[in-house]
């Protein structure tokens, strides 16, 4: 009975180490679509027109005074770069010129908590004129926020362009546009 108890538990070993587990394997793909971005916006929206007034002198003789700086406004942009682009950049430009007037505009390089990926960097345009001019480059994939202080902010100046080209002034409103476009380099 030994012999057959002996034998029995010799065969069930030979039989479980010959005995293979089987493993199964499955999978599936995620198809993940990214879409190209390309948007700009003037914020705040609801009040993105601006008035830039001379005053008049107050003494005979003085010139007209500029008026203050002007930093209301920021450019809000959001970009998703399509391959094989290396870059994006802003451009600004006026539609026209005031004759004996010098429009200059900085556009700060964002910096607010709210940015995400490459948002570039801003410079000045010391003279606005009406062929575009790089304002911001270096953008590549990001969002600049859309928070009241998100994005570049805009600051504006206006000065007589120099004291010969004063003669060429004239009184009256003019309504110039200006154009930002967010485009690949």
């Amino acid at each position: 009975m030994k012999q057959r108890v002996f034998f029995l538990s010799a065969l069930v070993l030979f039989l479980l180490s010959k005995i293979e587990v089987v493993g199964q394997i499955d999978s599936h793909t995620i198809g993940i679509t990214i879409p190209a971005v390309t948007m700009l916006r003037i914020a705040p929206t609801a009040s993105k027109n601006i008035t830039m007034n001379f005053t008049s002198p107050s003494t005979a003789g003085d010139p007209i005074v500029a008026p203050s700086n002007n930093t209301s406004l920021y450019l809000q942009y959001s970009s998703i770069m399509t391959a094989p682009a290396t870059g994006r950049k802003i451009s600004v430009q006026a539609s026209a010129l005031v004759a004996g007037l010098t429009i200059a505009v900085t556009a700060a390089t964002p910096s607010t908590s709210n940015l995400q990926g490459a948002v570039g960097t801003g410079s000045t345009i010391s003279s606005l004129g009406t062929t575009a001019a790089d304002i911001i480059t270096g953008i590549t994939s990001c969002a600049t926020g859309t928070g009241s202080s998100d994005g570049s902010n805009l600051t504006y100046s206006i000065a007589t362009t120099s004291a010969s080209a004063y003669q060429n002034l004239r009184s009256g409103t003019s309504s110039i546009t200006v154009t930002y476009t967010l485009a690949d380099n």
